[in-house]
């Protein structure tokens, strides 16, 4: 059925606008960042007066941003990996194995994502303080302890992502594993996860994004030496003065990695995505 002509012009229109209310932040934020610094104080402008890549050199010196730029990227990676690792033996298990308590821990493991995660903010807190005092493992303000709660976020939808995903393999590329002689773990790392690949990578793009920019547990939960990038920004605003081209200098930075990381890895997120949900 072809679409009426009225329609495809709506559509025109309307992906126009929407695409020009995505791009007009991101062009202000470009601007400020190439801009002097009463520029951008002084009241707004479309273009700069003068343009210069001097913001992009005094982020460094302002704040400590590589240290808090290897922080994320350290606390970041380590609760992908955890979490991926730990969702994918979980959601096998519920896939192909039937037992009891089953359903309800599928269904105890999805409503954690119903509560808001400020709730777990002061619990956590009390946690990890009585878990230092009683062993000596420092978990407050350290990166284990971020890790830690970054992986409690991520890894039920994670879990429930990827059960969608392994649903949707035929359950004959386990049996011809196991023909070949290979055990259920086997079968698991050679077979279901290169068939599942683009579902993990999915569920690894949302843990990282997730952990990458998060402020809320990591203002709390950290201290000077362990203070993550999405944290770390507040530090270019001073009791007297605010560097503003600095704050989109250093927002662009930060922003480099994960919209590579995406771009890189959109085709497998799209069909990852597809697929679990569909299932």
């Amino acid at each position: 059925m072809l679409e009426p002509h009225w329609f495809r012009w709506v559509r025109r229109v309307g992906l126009t606008f929407l695409t020009v209310f995505a791009m007009v932040p991101v062009y202000v934020m470009v601007t400020s960042a190439l801009k002097p610094l009463p520029d951008v104080q002084d009241g707004f402008r479309w273009w700069p007066s003068r343009v210069t890549f001097q913001p992009f050199v005094d982020i460094w010196d302002t704040v400590p941003l590589a240290d808090y730029f290897v922080n994320s990227l350290i606390v970041s990676t380590a609760a992908t990996v955890c979490s991926v690792t730990i969702a994918v033996f979980a959601a096998y298990t519920i896939s192909r194995h039937s037992f009891r308590g089953r359903r309800v821990f599928s269904v105890t493991v999805l409503s954690t994502q119903m509560f808001p995660g400020i709730l777990f903010l002061l619990p956590l807190f009390l946690l990890f303080v009585n878990i230092g005092n009683a062993t000596g493992v420092e978990l407050y303000g350290s990166r284990l302890g971020l890790i830690v709660t970054y992986l409690t976020f991520s890894l039920p939808f994670a879990i429930w992502m990827l059960v969608g995903y392994f649903d949707s393999i035929p359950r004959d590329l386990d049996e011809a594993a196991l023909v070949d002689g290979n055990g259920p773990i086997g079968a698991l790392l050679r077979v279901v996860v290169p068939a599942a690949s683009p579902g993990i990578v999915a569920v690894a793009v949302y843990a990282f994004m997730t952990a990458w920019g998060e402020v809320l547990f990591a203002s709390v939960m950290t201290d000077e030496s362990t203070r993550t990038l999405a944290v770390g920004l507040q530090g270019y605003s001073t009791q007297n003065n605010v560097y503003w081209n600095q704050v989109m200098a250093a927002s662009l930075v930060v922003s480099v990695p994960v919209v590579a990381g995406f771009l890189f890895l959109q085709r497998y997120l799209v069909a990852g995505l597809t697929a679990g949900a569909v299932k």
